[in-house]
């Protein structure tokens, strides 16, 4: 008993040091550069937002009123005329805007700068929940309200309005500097970032880095942290879209079979939901548990710093919540439920939509396949709508991830900064061709009141955060002639 008793207390003794030692030499990464005081005021900039918010350029998902994305440009032309007179300027795919801003020295890497000026739909059942009218551009209450103030003409106007003012003020880069406008990010960017991706890899365009929306500075959304987090997207998850339908024979509802159409489809959905995808700590996830478990409070970072020993602890804490349980596992949702006509026939076939997003290491293939086992009916048959392979993971220690690191504290002053795994898709996944560093920032603050008005309700941004997302973009172009 003695011995056991020794075996016990050993081994104890041996776990509490290897955790109390992974603790101690769990450094922090974060980087020491202050915030730069800006004296600029913007004012013009803030009006130029709301009146960008007023052009409707809505893309839906089977047409686009190009009238409203022709006022866009020429919106555009009109209030920056220095940067249409300092830049080439073409339309590519009929209605993205590709600027080339020359640089003084050609045998530096160029940067891309990239953001999309479409914006999603408002249902007219939702129009009475806005506080502000979404395509007005009111500034109220210190913000400026409407479609695309944070997704994604924030991003548009904020990089014109810096290129603009440092035109003005007699800068030349050195680096040659692309600005990508896509016109239907939202329904896949097919036409628009994905033809401009094309066209500079024709010309054979190696950048030093992409910089594309999708990470964020974040308050009170990644569990433990009290302080504000700055996520830059150093990957995005993949997604397919599978369709699963089925067809059996129909008859009067007064006499229903064993099993229907809708049966066959129900359970499918009941299967897929009951078996979710793994969790599991990948390895974009690790480069984030490096970067902010050394800034957790004790428990946490104990956790953290023992991540390999203590996983299930840690997808215990994360899968809790929708948004960090999509960091951790392939996510799958059903969004489309099809079947019947008539409510006394059974109907002869049933679909469902299932939209499912991929995390890194795993493969729109895989995932099918993974689906598939486990319907394990050959009465449903499986088809891909959509599909993108999870992109390339940007390497966190290079030094185009450091100089926006160093650019946001600039701007920001003291706060959290963390690779991370977008968990939607953007544009950029077009440019991994062009550049290793495909980098994804919005220089705004995301907190758990307005994340909700992503595609949603009274989308609204601050007008001093718009401010600061000017001096940001201003702060890459400078850094980046360091690089």
């Amino acid at each position: 008993m003695k011995k056991l008793l020794g075996i016990i207390l050993g081994s104890f003794t041996i776990g509490a040091i290897y955790l109390s030692y992974n603790y101690i030499t769990f450094d922090s990464k974060q980087l020491d550069f202050r915030k730069i005081e800006n004296n600029s005021s913007y004012d013009e900039a803030v009006v130029h937002l709301s009146e960008a918010i007023q052009i409707q350029t809505i893309s839906y998902d089977d047409h686009i009123d190009t009238t409203e994305f022709y006022k866009f440009i020429d919106f555009v032309k009109d209030v920056y005329p220095h940067t249409f007179q300092k830049t080439s300027h073409q339309l590519l795919g009929g209605l993205s805007m590709l600027f080339t801003w020359q640089g003084s020295d050609p045998s530096l890497k160029p940067i891309i700068l990239m953001s999309h000026y479409d914006v999603v739909p408002v249902p007219e059942g939702n129009l009475p929940k806005w506080k502000q009218p979404p395509f007005e551009g009111k500034i109220v209450d210190g913000f400026i309200w409407g479609r695309g103030a944070i997704d994604d003409k924030v991003g548009v106007i904020g990089i014109l309005e810096a290129i603009e003012g440092m035109i003005k003020n007699g800068y030349q880069p050195k680096r040659t500097i692309y600005l990508s406008f896509g016109h239907d990010e939202e329904v896949m960017g097919n036409n628009g970032a994905k033809q401009i991706a094309h066209f500079l890899k024709q010309k054979g365009v190696k950048a030093e880095f992409v910089l594309d929306e999708g990470g964020y500075l974040t308050d009170g959304l990644v569990p433990g942290m009290e302080k504000q987090v700055a996520l830059i997207g150093t990957t995005e998850k993949g997604f397919v879209t599978l369709e699963l339908s089925t067809e059996i024979e129909g008859g009067h509802a007064s006499m229903p079979k064993k099993e229907t159409a809708v049966d066959v489809i129900a359970k499918a959905l009941v299967a897929v939901h009951d078996n979710p995808f793994p969790s599991h700590i990948s390895k974009p996830l690790n480069d984030f548990i490096e970067h902010v478990g050394p800034e957790m409070p004790f428990a946490l970072k104990t956790v953290f710093a023992n991540s390999n020993l203590l996983e299930p602890v840690l997808m215990a804490v994360y899968e809790k919540g929708p948004s960090s349980n999509a960091l951790v596992r392939t996510t799958v949702a059903p969004t489309i439920v099809e079947a019947g006509v008539k409510n006394n026939v059974l109907p002869t076939q049933a679909r469902a939509v299932l939209n499912i997003r991929i995390l890194p290491g795993e493969t729109v293939e895989s995932v099918t396949s993974a689906i598939k086992n486990t319907l394990n009916d050959d009465r449903i048959k499986i088809q891909i709508l959509e599909r993108s392979n999870p992109p390339a993971v940007s390497n966190p220690k290079h030094p185009a991830y450091k100089m926006l690191d160093q650019s946001i504290r600039e701007v920001f002053g003291e706060v959290v900064v963390s690779p991370y795994i977008m968990i939607a898709a953007s544009d950029s996944r077009y440019f991994t061709g062009i550049s290793e560093n495909v980098l994804r920032f919005c220089p705004f603050t995301l907190n758990k009141e307005n994340i909700k008005s992503f595609h949603g309700i009274n989308e609204k941004i601050g007008v001093e955060e718009f401010k600061n997302s000017i001096q940001f973009y201003e702060r890459v172009i400078k850094n980046a002639e360091e690089l």
